[in-house]
This record gives C-alpha cells, sequence and structure tokens, in this order.
C-alpha cells in the first residue's frame, strides 16, 4: 500500500495532540505501520502548530513535504490556507470555519484575509469546511473542536464506525468520553 499522509494544522490549545493520538492509534489498530510528529510549532496557545501522521505498509519517516499530504485536516481557516502548498492535487482539506487572529491582525497591522474557502477551492483544492466550534459547543464543549474534526473526517476513510468509536474511547479520558463520542457524532452527521 502506498503511504497516506495527513497533516493536522491549528492553532496551540485548539486539541491537535489528542486528535493525533486517536488517528494514530486508529490507523495502528486497522494494521498500518504508522508514523506520528510530534507538534511543531508554537504549541502555546496562539501560535501556529502542525502535526504529521503518515500511515502504510512501511513508513519511514514522519515527515511530510509540500504537494504530499493526501489531508489536510485543520482546525483554524486561515492555518488551512497557510498549508495548502502541502496538499497533493486531489486531496481533501477538512477544516473548521473558525476564525482566529493571528498577531498580525490583533496589532492591526494585517486584516484577516477574506473569502478564504473559495480561495482555496479556486486553486483546485476539494474543501469541507464546517462550523466546528458551534458543533464542539452543542455536544458540550468548545474543546470538543477535535473530535467534531475527526468526525467529519471519517467520511473518508474506509474505517467502520466501530473501530473509531473504540479509537475514542481508547485515547479519550473516561470523564469526558461521552462529550467526546457526541462531538465526533456531530461532525460525522452534519
Amino acid at each position: 500500500m502506498e503511504t497516506k499522509n495527513i497533516m493536522i494544522v491549528g492553532v496551540g490549545g485548539q486539541g491537535s495532540l489528542l486528535a493525533s493520538k486517536l488517528l494514530g492509534h486508529l490507523l495502528m489498530e486497522q494494521g498500518y505501520d504508522v508514523k506520528v510528529s510530534e507538534v511543531h510549532g508554537m504549541s502555546q496557545r496562539g501560535g501556529s502548530v502542525v502535526t504529521y501522521v503518515r500511515y502504510g505498509e512501511r513508513v519511514n519517516s514522519p515527515i511530510i513535504d509540500q504537494g504530499e499530504a493526501d489531508f489536510i485536516v485543520s482546525f483554524e481557516l486561515l492555518e488551512a490556507a497557510r498549508w495548502l502548498s502541502f496538499l497533493k492535487p486531489g486531496g481533501q482539506i477538512v477544516t473548521s470555519t473558525q476564525q482566529i487572529d493571528p498577531m498580525p491582525v490583533v496589532t492591526g497591522v494585517a486584516s484577516y484575509p477574506e473569502d478564504l474557502v473559495e480561495k482555496m477551492k479556486a486553486t483546485g483544492a476539494k474543501v469541507d469546511a464546517l462550523d466546528c466550534l458551534s458543533l464542539a459547543k452543542q455536544a458540550g464543549s468548545s474543546k470538543a473542536v477535535n473530535l467534531v474534526l475527526m468526525g467529519r473526517l471519517s467520511h473518508y476513510f474506509g474505517a467502520p464506525d466501530e473501530v473509531w468509536q473504540e479509537a475514542i474511547k481508547a485515547i479519550v479520558p473516561a470523564k469526558f468520553l461521552e462529550l467526546n463520542k457526541k462531538a465526533f457524532e456531530l461532525g460525522k452527521n452534519a
């Protein structure tokens, strides 16, 4: 099997680490060789972060180069656009429509770009954009955006729902399990 590549991008503090652990567990349970990179970037709240998840028959490196990502899963709209050059032709973006102002916007030096979904689609990218923050709040916590995104991503994987549910149970702390299962379902069914 050809190695597949997933980039998880966002802003520090949004839960990308849990999302990458969940994907890694899910893919290993499916029998793949999996490499998950550490979070790269300013992992404290507010900085840009990226995690790589690579899986296949045999994976030698956790790093994804430009033009190699089969999927970009983004917690924030501008981050999806920022990493667009890493998406391979025919690749899929799954993104939250949430907008978090980066420092140049906060300080007034720049303005937040408009029409990002349309601009990404204009490059030929397939973009699945969803208001994940609202769905996470509906599930019970704004911190559940990561599981809403994983639910949405599940549309693009052959993994059965039971395998996703087992991975959620294995990775999510027990006291947050029901909330996160609900967030996953809301993302999957949106």
